[in-house]
């Protein structure tokens, strides 16, 4: 088999598409590249197929660099058979190709190790054999220094046949599928550790079962966290008695003779507790944690997506505070461009509570620095502080939103956030987070580390590997489809534009500082090592706002210029009065324009992009008022309406903020009615709803939501 056919297994692409998607790999093309602006050549991939593609690529060669360590081991071992050498290149099933392998293994000393050393492999073979039933006969023939018993012999070489049984590759197989399709996933609390405070969210499993296969990821995850934290012991475990019968009717050929198959029979109840069981119960409970940890990073991925598209204020003056009640609410003011022009602590609350004193510096800001919006970190002293800003009288109306701080403390102690604010103190790096994710949430959360961000569930419990390079492809995604401003993005997001990376992010902004700001994208060739594949690869994801040619402001390529130009010429029109204008590039023909490079789908999507231009794809920020008698839990009541914004999702619902510091759990089944199998697909992040409360827990600060009203 090779690469293209066990990419096709994996996938439903044809076969055409995975080798041109392969090929343009090869050449060091990008995922956002490839998707956007090689559809005809991928014969119109998606992202998402363009990205199983590489995946599945990675994954076989893994798969063929493993083989060649085996088969080169078992070589050096003056073992490798054809046959056996035959029966491991055809296989590309990894839990196979390690069964077939389990022999040959190097390993510690084993039971068997020792009986072979004592010279009771024959007798092993004789028993296994089936051929007679006189063991106590055959065994002593050998007795010898080591063995002085045929008992002895006996446990020998039925410690042997256990090895045997062990690597018996049909018996594994029909046992890992039962353990994945029957077995049972137990819990049981460790008793000296049941009292402990920490020990008590995990409650519901200090005595608990249910079938694995049924075992939805978050229990999983939850599960495996309290054993972790060495609050409970976990099991994982099938019918004992049938498999051990299943493994004896495929060893023992010959049960008439009995104390033959009684020896057998011996030697594979103390296999399958020493050996199989331990192992195979373990492989799969690695098996659906791996489950687990891809459906929670979809979950992440989701959330981390719709977080970074949320809505962006636009390019506002923005007077943003870090709300606090002892050290004072950090405020500052930012540009159009995210830049620090004044900070200020202001004490509006208990026990300073200098509130005309706030106020009249609240105003002045806002005058002297042509404030248009101000951004209100959720944490603690959000609302009081919310309520404060509103019962100032502005000389002009003002916007007054609540943001996220998750992830902000991270960047304010970051190297990114050090480098950005040299002279100022980490309080005053947070409030400028708060203010700039306002402006635009991509451009600031792409300097936070994804899984800091707080938006999905269990994210450190799952496989960090797996996890970072999703999130990784997420975050590019993102940046890829928004675009970026080339001369006020910062090294972060220009690190993730399709081609660039890290050093030739650095290189850019290097660049622009000694060389002031890119007049055109055809300048991003003058950077240190940014050749023409790099150009070629992030030029149309790149916006040069106020360059000389009107294209560079948009997502044509550099290589689609000339054939703009082209059809402005044959509409006897020039460029820059074809980019916009709908009536004119609705006349336009696009299978006139096909070429080798250029085929219909390249050209459909560049007449789209002609229409619109530089259109960035996410929604306006919108403000949310919520109920203002509400401070604390204690305020919220049963039975009461209240506006909300989601602000996490998991597989099993998800959270609202309806204005308090506790956010209220909305349960899959409590979304909407009828049956729900995907929560987002009812509710998108920062999505603004309308919640009922359904109960409220103060002990354990709890909230139940229902959107069904």
């Amino acid at each position: 088999m090779d690469k293209i056919q066990y990419i096709k297994q994996q996938i439903v692409v044809p076969e055409q598409s995975i080798q041109s998607t392969l090929e343009l790999f090869s050449e060091d093309c990008t995922i956002p590249f490839i998707a956007r602006y090689r559809k005809d050549y991928t014969g119109n991939l998606d992202e998402v197929q363009v990205e199983q593609i590489q995946k599945f690529s990675i994954q076989f060669d893994t798969i063929v660099k493993r083989k060649e360590a085996i088969l080169a081991s078992i070589e050096e071992q003056g073992q490798l058979t054809d046959p056996l050498k035959e029966k491991i290149i055809q296989s590309f099933d990894l839990n196979e190709i390690e069964d077939i392998y389990l022999p040959f293994k190097k390993k510690r000393k084993t039971k068997a190790d020792v009986a072979r050393e004592n010279g009771l492999e024959p007798l092993a073979k004789i028993i296994m054999a089936q051929k007679t039933d006189d063991l106590t006969y055959s065994a002593e023939k050998f007795l010898n220094s080591q063995v002085n018993s045929s008992e002895s012999a006996l446990q020998g070489a039925r410690d042997i046949i256990a090895e045997w049984v062990n690597e018996n590759i049909y018996v594994r197989k029909t046992l890992r599928r039962k353990f994945q399709r029957q077995s049972e996933i137990s819990t049981k609390v460790v008793k000296a550790k049941k009292e402990e405070e920490a020990a008590q969210k995990y409650e519901q499993y200090f005595d608990w079962n249910e079938p694995l296969h049924k075992t939805a990821s978050h229990r999983l995850l939850a599960m495996l966290r309290a054993v972790n934290e060495g609050f409970v012991k976990i099991n994982i475990s099938i019918d004992k008695e049938e498999a051990l019968l299943f493994i004896e009717e495929a060893i023992v050929k010959y049960p008439h003779h009995e104390q033959t198959a009684k020896q057998i029979k011996q030697a594979i109840a103390d296999a399958y507790k020493r050996l199989l069981e331990p192992a195979i119960s373990n492989e799969v409970l690695q098996e659906y944690k791996l489950k687990a940890d891809l459906q929670s990073i979809g979950v992440f991925s989701d959330n981390l997506s719709q977080l970074l598209l949320a809505a962006p204020l636009g390019e506002k003056r923005v007077l943003a505070i870090d709300p606090g009640f002892k050290t004072g609410c950090k405020v500052v003011c930012i540009d159009e461009n995210g830049n620090l022009l004044y900070n200020e602590t202001i004490f509006p609350h208990a026990p300073q509570k200098d509130t005309a004193m706030a106020s009249k510096k609240i105003r002045s800001m806002a005058n002297s620095y042509k404030i248009e919006a101000i951004a209100i970190g959720n944490g603690t002293a959000s609302r009081e502080t919310e309520f404060f800003i509103q019962r100032i009288a502005f000389d002009k109306p003002i916007q007054v939103f609540v943001v996220s701080e998750a992830g902000a403390s991270v960047y304010s102690a970051s190297k990114i956030a050090r480098e950005e604010f040299p002279n100022y103190d980490v309080t005053v790096r947070g409030a400028v987070s708060i203010g700039r994710r306002l402006q635009d949430p991509l451009a600031e959360l792409v300097k936070i580390e994804p899984k800091s961000i707080g938006v999905g569930q269990y994210q450190h419990d799952v496989d960090q590997t797996l996890l970072k390079q999703e999130l990784d492809n997420v975050v590019m995604r993102c940046v890829n489809k928004v675009g970026i401003n080339l001369n006020t993005a910062s090294h972060s997001l220009l690190s993730y534009v399709s081609g660039i990376g890290e050093k030739l992010a650095e290189n850019i902004v290097k660049y622009r500082t000694e060389n002031g700001a890119f007049k055109s994208r055809k300048e991003l060739k003058k950077v240190t090592r940014l050749g023409d594949k790099a150009y070629q690869q992030a030029a149309a994801f790149v916006r040069v706002l106020n360059s000389d040619y009107v294209l560079d402001n948009s997502a044509v390529h550099p290589e689609a210029y000339t054939l703009v130009e082209r059809m402005a010429k044959d509409l006897k029109v020039n460029t820059e009065h074809l980019i916009g204008n709908k009536s004119l590039i609705q006349q336009i023909n696009s299978n006139q324009y096909t070429s080798s490079l250029f085929g219909i789908h390249y050209i459909q999507d560049l007449l789209k992009e002609l229409e619109k231009p530089g259109l960035d794809p996410r929604k306006k920020a919108k403000v949310l008022e919520f109920d203002p008698s509400l401070r604390t839990i204690n305020d919220v009541e049963v039975g009461k309406v209240y506006n909300g914004i989601v602000n996490n999702i998991t597989n099993f619902g998800c959270f609202v903020d309806i204005g308090i510091k506790e956010s209220g759990l909305v349960h899959i089944s409590q979304l909407k009615e009828g049956f729900v199998s995907d929560v987002n697909e009812v509710v998108k992040l920062h999505q603004h709803v309308v919640v009922k409360v359904l109960e409220v827990d103060h002990s354990k600060k709890r909230l139940q939501l229902t959107m069904k009203l």
